[in-house]
């Protein structure tokens, strides 16, 4: 009797455990916890029963597995975690390890994990085995009959009883029916939309170099929570100042990014494409496709489109999908200085290497260029200074000396304090070398783009943030920002205005809207793009 308690206990924790991603919504008593156990308890000693129980516990650590996963999925990039879609993803999380605590302690990591939960099944498969009813049967009889009773208040409003191994099942299952559905609804829209074939050269800038770069986490969370705000709203006003003592003029929105806290790839090619693009399966559908980009729309206009990748240190076919003429990355862009934890080289080396080896060779064919600017992607250390003199830069020998500086990743993440800290000082630190590129580099005949890519980690935004990136448009000549303001009749992006500060309490339209509203505002065009919806499952 005593044995038989202590083991419906412990499997009703065990149970409740995968839960823990919906722990606001924990029920007391796992309807499967009482009802498995009594059943067990009448079954007597056989192969039969020690089967059942190896069975129910290797699904159990499966289900533990899922239920921390959620946990990590959610904290990292705010969604769900679904089987489906992280399928494809686990080489990318495994290149994420290694590049912030290298490959062994990456392996060690992983396989820690995986005895885990190993040992979970194993615990909960043994409890099941040694439970009998020998010493009371009437007793394991009711356990039995409780969970029956359990399972059918289950379907009855109340907080008190629930199915949490059924509810974890059931998450997966649901998510990838749902996601399949939206893929091939995402993959008809592509079929279906007139503008699919047509790339649209934007004549009002065939002339002017477009550079768009997207900057690492620069999410509105920065600007308008408190912890970070007071470090990046007065580097927003000394930018606005720099950059109008230096003749530019700028512009300052926001977009709705489909990602938090990872996958900048769908972030880039939402902007690019102007189609919503939020789980790998769309990105994929979409490369399969013919529909062209804003790559294409300056291709057209007669501009050398080149991507500067210096995150990219592995082959990267889906760059040739895109039709960029050139694609650099971590190893093709001559950086003889160190990698910096997962930061391959820093923002002032990409502007640099940029500027001399794209721009500056461009024999006076303009230059469309996407550059990712990756200084504050995570872990956030170190955080380098911005050095005065340029020049000085060269192949990036002079940031040797910041060489295995800031302590390891692995100990500064243990305060999430001191996390956020870090956070806000590498975008400090990314906004303050991009002001200085533009007013060295920036002309009337330049459009500088300058966007986030999605906004950070919950960890940090907290959650349920806002989505919204932040975006500055800067050159020397007005008239090509007014556009983005609007005035008369012309309607601009809404919620964009002239300076570096964003509206705090006003969302930005989607990403999917940037191309349409260059063709709008620089090449009017008869055939509208359709955007596709942004409800998606991973909302």
């Amino acid at each position: 009797m005593k044995r038989l308690l202590l083991t419906t206990i412990l499997l009703n924790v065990l149970f409740l455990a995968l839960l823990l991603p919906h722990y606001s919504q924990m029920p007391w008593l796992a309807a499967e916890a009482l009802l498995i156990c009594g059943l067990f308890a009448l079954l007597p000693e056989s192969t039969g029963k020690r089967v059942g129980a190896a069975t129910v516990g290797a699904l159990f650590g499966l289900l533990a597995f899922f239920a921390l996963s959620d946990v990590l999925v959610r904290h990292s990039i705010g969604r769900p975690f679904n089987l489906y879609l992280e399928l494809g993803l686990a080489g990318s999380v495994f290149n994420l390890l290694q590049s912030n605590l290298g490959v062994t302690l990456s392996l060690v990591l992983i396989v820690m994990a995986l005895t885990v939960f190993v040992g979970l099944g194993i615990c909960v498969s043994r409890l099941l085995r040694q439970v009998d009813a020998n010493r009371s049967r009437a007793a394991a009889r009711a356990v039995a009959s409780l969970g029956i009773v359990a399972i059918g208040v289950t379907f009855l409003p109340q907080p008190f009883v629930g199915l949490t191994a059924a509810r974890a099942a059931t998450q997966q299952v649901e998510l990838a029916a749902d996601t399949y559905q939206s893929t091939a609804s995402f993959q008809q829209h592509l079929m279906d939309n007139p503008g699919a074939s047509q790339s649209r050269p934007l004549q009002a800038l065939a002339q002017t170099d477009v550079i768009l770069g997207f900057i690492e986490s620069y999410g509105i969370s920065s600007v308008t929570d408190p912890r970070y705000g007071r470090l990046i709203q007065p580097r927003l006003q000394q930018m606005e100042q720099v950059l109008a003592n230096a003749g530019l003029h700028m512009v300052t929105g926001r977009l709705q990014s489909p990602v938090q806290g990872g996958q900048s790839w769908l972030a880039h090619t939402t902007l690019l494409s102007g189609q919503w693009i939020d789980t790998q399966l769309d990105y994929d559908t979409f490369l399969a496709s013919d529909y062209p980009t804003l790559i294409d729309d300056m291709g057209a206009t007669g501009h050398d489109s080149v991507a500067v990748m210096p995150a990219i240190t592995r082959e990267w076919p889906e760059g040739l999908a895109f039709g960029y003429n050139r694609i650099y990355h971590s190893t093709s862009m001559g950086y003889r200085g160190p990698a910096l934890n997962w930061v391959t080289m820093p923002d002032q080396y990409t502007w640099s290497w940029f500027q001399r080896q794209i721009r500056e060779r461009a024999d006076h064919t303009p230059v469309f260029a996407e550059v990712a600017l990756i200084s504050s992607h995570a872990p956030w250390v170190p955080i380098l200074p911005v050095l005065d003199d340029w020049d000085s830069i060269g192949d990036g020998e002079i940031f040797n000396r910041w060489k295995d500086a800031g302590e390891a990743p692995a100990s500064l993440w243990r305060d999430p304090e001191r996390v956020r800290d870090h956070y806000a000082r590498s975008l400090d630190y990314a906004l303050n070398v991009a002001t200085e590129y533009a007013k060295r580099h920036v002309d009337n005949k330049t459009l500088l783009v300058l966007t986030g890519d999605h906004q950070a980690a919950p960890l940090i935004t907290g959650d349920n943030a806002s989505r919204d990136v932040v975006v500055h448009v800067i050159s020397a000549d007005p008239t090509m920002l007014a556009p983005f303001v609007g005035s008369g009749d012309q309607e601009g992006l809404r919620g964009f205005r002239w300076g570096a500060h964003p509206h705090s309490g006003q969302p930005g339209p989607s990403m999917a809207s940037f191309r349409p509203f260059l063709h709008q505002a620089f090449s009017p065009s008869l055939i509208p793009v359709k955007i596709s919806a942004a409800d998606t499952i991973e909302k």
